[in-house]
């Protein structure tokens, strides 16, 4: 009898300065045409909260599970049938300000398995350069 392959999942948080106020960012980090421009191949509305993130011909889907304006969404991943799982992959953009320095920073905290955190910052490092050359920032 075979066990299940069972990959930990880890929890990694990064966070980017960005040079646009969050009322700019916000759609892109909340909004499928907004997340196409940088994050993956295409995203699509599927029903509700519900969406699709394809990344290299391959359908993820995902629930916006938590959302406020210009300040944060969160994305939690279904499994193949569309149905939540438990200790799902998750994926959080948050947006928080200075209000001394008039900073906006980018707080990304992506939880999944199979990832090393030397590739996860590389990976969002390439990612966050394309949005800021999205939003001039």
């Amino acid at each position: 009898m075979a066990l299940p392959d069972i990959q930990t999942k880890t929890r990694f948080t990064v966070e980017f300065p960005i040079n646009a106020s969050p009322k700019i960012l916000f759609p892109y980090l909340a909004t499928a045409s907004g997340l196409t421009q940088w994050f993956c191949d295409d995203v699509r509305y599927v029903e509700g909260q519900r969406l699709n993130f394809i990344w290299d011909q391959e359908n993820h889907y995902a629930e916006i599970s938590g959302q406020r304006l210009n300040r944060a969404v969160r994305f939690v991943f279904l499994d193949e049938h569309r149905q939540p799982v438990s200790d799902a992959n998750f994926l959080e953009f948050f947006l928080d300000s200075s209000q001394v320095t008039d900073e906006v920073y980018l707080r990304i905290t992506d939880y999944s398995a199979g990832h090393e955190s030397g590739e996860q910052q590389e990976m969002w490092d390439g990612l966050v350069a394309k949005l800021k050359e999205q939003v001039g920032g």
